[in-house]
């Protein structure tokens, strides 16, 4: 048995992605409260999982959708990808907004890398 099957977790993880790139559509925002502080957690159409975004994650946002204003991502297109960083001294896959992909957005569409409709056995 997985640890992730054993102990489940309502926020995505980067072993979710099985090691793909996935177009998520944004379907809510909110701020919410851990231990270490505040942080904007995404909800995306068509998943049960939410991503708990760092900064890092939510300046590529902005970056990427050319708006800080959190209102203004719901209902757009990202994607997500693993790519491994440091953390504490070791190298882990880690969940990232791809900066390079090419999404549509609601200003200018343009061809999505690998859209995710639901069915295609990414179980997040």
């Amino acid at each position: 048995m997985k640890l992730s099957e054993a102990f489940p977790s309502n926020y995505l993880k980067a072993d979710d992605l099985q090691g793909r790139a996935v177009a998520v559509t944004i379907s809510g925002v909110e701020l919410k409260k851990f231990d270490n502080g505040d942080k904007l957690v995404l909800s995306f159409r068509g998943k049960e999982k939410q991503l708990v975004a760092n900064i890092t994650n939510c300046h590529r946002i902005a970056e990427v959708l050319g708006n800080d204003e959190t209102d203004y991502w719901i209902g757009q297109t990202i994607v997500l990808r693993t790519e491994k960083v440091e953390f504490q001294g070791k190298v882990v896959p880690a969940i990232r907004v791809d900066m390079n992909a090419e999404v549509p957005v609601k200003a200018a569409p343009v061809v999505v890398i690998e859209e995710d409709d639901g069915d295609s056995g990414i179980p997040f």
